[in-house]
């Protein structure tokens, strides 16, 4: 049996070469995805390992708020106060066991661009000190041009932000920590392996007196790295350090707990982009399913009589099985094995792609571990064996007599039932789930939603045979319209077995069922936010800094005395939490502003109470606020802000949810006493004639043509949100082609095999006088009404599931509403249409061109 299973592989290589193809790709997903993973992960763990190869002891600044205690806050002059001084750097140089203590100072720099745009990516633009050895340079940022920054006036830049600011040694450099522009001379250019600066950072280097004077105080520092002299025992030195460090303002991490608290930092990151692209590649595995179990019943009902004959001759019900499960783990070797080459190639593309779009993950080898291999290879098998079972039980029931003297009959309407019957009930199950979800608004109930939409799709692919028949037969009535005799043939043959034109349509109908779905939510989603962004705010520009800094505020009362500009409020604010203690209870953030301005740059309305009641010396509280906190207007409550004080507020006014102000506003004067540091978050500037970039340079030039600013118009706010969710659909739209293509593969091979069923009709079709060409039209039509009945089904449940889970993603805006697209959902039908046409051009032809005497006497 085994050596007939041998053979049959061998003998049918052109009818299994499409469902290998469904199990190499999808394996290939599987081993890109694995390989990918491994690689980056070993080339990050390597260039950590690099960083930390001096390493032996990290004294870290803390805060000693038990609360917080690994941020360190800036003052009111916004520079950070640690413990970390010279005096502390030089007692622990006089420890035992230690070879020298590096001084880091870090913080970030925006650097101005050739069009005054800021270098980087915003919260990624960092700044260091550059510490020189005795030979006057430093280690750890090898130089490639130039020398080290050695006073104030100069600067050096890691040779990706030199190039992406356009300026070369000797230029003036300008740039802005969080105030006002600065300028140096560019003297030197080094090269850096930081992640950060990688994946689409800056780098910025001044001496160490200058950027303590830039980020903290002078003498202090935020990191001392110990490098131990050798033969020394990391724990001890690590705890002989921890005894000279200051109570609850310092702490001490040995380099091998410090490189251990990274690798599995790495291991965290990559595991969630390596679940994602694993889940769609078992998106692909489970259409292929359906492929290969299609495939496998095909082949079986055409070896029917051979299989009859094995069983005459003495082969058992349970040789049978294992002779088709045996045909089918073969092929599932081979395919894994060719599917795992390729998918060598896809980790390299997968992390050149995502490098080209900011990754920035350091180069290394790529990494083919023991187990990557054998999941790849069994993941293979064991889907495709499992596909096959059904189709290997189906085999071993049939009778010598019966298959010997019959041909391929009809399935039993039994069967259907007891299919419909599930498929109605797991339906029934994932519709009703997905009904609840509706009524949900948290999006903690994600999980619930992905079950009822698992359920649904399920229950639709069970009852897909049941609902192939209207819909192939309404299909029907347009191509028999349009193409008469070939339409009427088209349908029949799609209905002549529901369950096989059911799992080639499913295959299609899964892939566009989740495009359809994300297609509706991303489109319903980005209206939402337009929708709210105007209902909230009037202003033509708002006004931000890229790393969210903030400007001060005396240098943002400028922007209102710029010709042009009729009207600016600043927004800046405070959180407090409400409670009987402080800190206790709820949360909350109080937006100020200036009350004379704000009514004229938002739109503001008002439900109870007004602006002049707020102007008074009152809070604001939207109507959701209002509810969140189980206040009223009227109501004096008592809130606690930062700095732990009680503080009493009375709530004047409610309002509309209004994106600008958040869940509270009030004057600038009740909220700067309770801010650290007075700093304007957004400016909201309304202008005479709607705008022009004029007045933009204008703005800017108000602000000191700082790198950190960032004007935009409300057209850019709608084009930056759009295109945040545009880049998470197209992913998916990427991520998923996998699943489309593998369902176009299950259609080609479904009309091959199905032309070689219909040898003979073929044949007779041609004697009675069909022209080929009417053939070539025949098996275009029907590989057309299969593609459009996946896609039908496929883009109504994709809706359906878009319509029920649409609430959790309201949860996070008012706003949002479900709006179909139209035009997109349009091309998806388009993009059916074709893919229908292009699949059947191998089958119609091979129909074409069989001989009509062969034909009519085949088998």
């Amino acid at each position: 049996m085994l050596r007939t299973a041998l053979r049959n592989v061998l003998a049918h290589k052109a009818r299994l070469m499409m469902t290998a193809l469904a199990v190499l790709l999808g394996v290939a997903f599987v081993a890109g995805t694995l390989i990918f993973s491994d690689s980056v992960a070993e080339a990050v763990k390597n260039a950590s390992a690099k960083n930390l190869k001096d390493v032996a002891v990290s004294v870290q600044a803390t805060n000693s708020d038990p609360e917080a205690p690994d941020v360190v806050d800036a003052g009111k002059d916004g520079k950070r106060a640690t413990a970390l001084d010279d005096k502390l750097a030089d007692r622990i140089r006089t420890l035992p066991g230690v070879a020298s203590v590096r001084a880091n100072v870090t913080g970030e720099a925006t650097l101005a661009g050739p069009d005054d745009q800021p270098v980087g990516n915003g919260w990624q633009n960092r700044a260091a000190n550059y510490q020189p050895g005795k030979d006057g340079k430093d280690a750890r940022y090898p130089l490639l041009q130039g020398r080290g920054p050695a006073n104030g006036g100069e600067i050096a830049l890691a040779e990706s932000t030199a190039k992406a600011a356009g300026v070369k040694l000797g230029d003036t450099v300008r740039f802005a920590t969080d105030g006002p522009v600065l300028k140096k001379k560019l003297v030197g250019i080094v090269a850096s392996d930081d992640p950060q600066v990688t994946a689409g950072g800056s780098l910025a280097l001044f001496d160490t007196a200058t950027a303590q004077r830039l980020y903290l105080h002078p003498g202090q520092f935020d990191e001392l790295i110990v490098a131990a002299a050798p033969g020394t025992d990391e724990r001890a030195l690590t705890a002989k350090v921890r005894e000279v460090l200051p109570k609850d303002r310092a702490e001490a991490t040995s380099g091998s707990a410090l490189a251990a608290e990274q690798s599995r930092m790495i291991a965290q990151q990559n595991s969630a982009l390596s679940q994602t692209l694993l889940t769609f590649a078992g998106i692909a595995l489970f259409v292929g399913v359906f492929i290969i179990a299609n495939t496998f019943t095909m082949l079986i009902s055409q070896r029917s009589r051979e299989i009859a004959l094995l069983r005459a001759v003495g082969a058992s019900r349970r040789q049978v099985v294992r002779s088709v499960l045996a045909e089918a783990a073969l092929l599932g070797l081979i395919s894994s094995v060719v599917g795992f080459g390729l998918g060598l190639g896809i980790a390299e593309g997968l992390r050149a792609v995502l490098n080209a779009n900011g990754a920035g993950f350091p180069d290394g080898p790529v990494v083919i571990s023991p187990s990557t291999v054998g999941a790849a290879l069994a993941v293979g098998v064991v889907v495709t064996v499992l596909a096959a079972w059904l189709p290997s039980r189906k085999a071993a029931k049939i009778a010598p007599v019966e298959a010997l003297s019959s041909v391929e009959a009809a399935p039993a309407m039994r069967s259907l039932v007891l299919r419909n019957s599930i498929g109605a009930v797991i339906t029934g199950l994932g519709v009703a789930v997905m009904l609840y979800v509706s009524t949900l608004k948290s999006g903690d109930d994600l999980p619930v939603a992905m079950l009822g939409s698992a359920l649904t799709l399920v229950g639709v692919i069970i009852l897909a045979p049941l609902l192939s028949r209207p819909l192939v037969s309404l299909a029907g009535l347009v191509t028999i319209r349009l193409f008469g005799i070939g339409g009427k043939l088209a349908k029949e043959n799609a209905l002549r077995n529901p369950r096989r034109t059911a799992a080639t349509g499913s295959a299609l109908m899964i892939g566009l069922t989740l495009i359809t779905g994300m297609t509706v939510v991303g489109h319903s989603a980005q209206l939402g936010m337009d929708k709210m962004a105007a209902n909230g705010v009037s202003a033509d520009y708002q006004v931000t800094t890229s790393t969210y800094v903030g400007m001060d505020p005396a240098l943002s009362k400028k922007v209102a005395h710029v010709p042009g500009v009729t009207a600016m409020a600043p927004l800046r604010g405070a959180g407090f939490s409400t409670g009987d203690s402080p800190g206790d209870g709820g949360f909350g953030y109080l937006r100020g502003t200036d009350l004379t301005q704000i009514d004229k740059v938002t739109r503001l309305t008002f439900t109870q109470g007004s602006l002049d009641a707020v102007r008074a010396g009152g809070i604001a509280v939207s109507d959701k606020g209002l509810k969140e906190h189980g206040w009223h207007v009227g109501d004096t409550v008592t809130v606690s802000f930062d700095e732990k004080k009680k503080t009493k507020l009375k709530v004047a006014a409610a309002y509309k949810e209004n994106e600008a102000l958040g869940e509270a506003f009030a004057d600038v004067s009740l909220v700067d006493p309770h801010t650290t540091r007075v700093k304007n978050e957004r400016l909201l500037v309304k202008t005479a004639d709607g705008g022009s970039p004029a007045l933009v340079k204008d703005i800017r030039h108000a602000l000191g043509d700082s790198p950190l600013l960032k004007v935009q118009s409300r057209d850019d706010l709608r084009k930056e949100n759009a295109g945040q969710i545009d880049t998470v659909v197209n992913m998916v739209y990427g991520l998923l082609g996998m699943a489309v293509i593998i369902a176009v593969v299950g259609v080609v091979n479904t009309l091959a095999m199905s032309v070689f069923e219909r040898t003979r009709e073929i044949g007779m079709l041609r004697a009675i006088g069909l022209a080929r060409s009417g053939i070539k039209q025949m098996v275009r039509l029907e590989s057309v009404v299969i593609s459009l009945f996946g896609a039908v089904l496929g883009m109504g449940v994709g809706i359906f599931l878009a319509w029920a889970g649409g609430s959790l993603v309201g949860s996070s805006f008012p706003t949002y509403e479900m709006v179909l697209p139209w035009g997109r959902l349009g091309l998806f039908l388009l993009i059916a249409l074709v893919v229908g046409v292009l699949a059947a051009v191998w089958p119609a032809r091979r129909a074409a061109r069989l001989n009509m005497l062969e034909a009519i006497g085949a088998h």
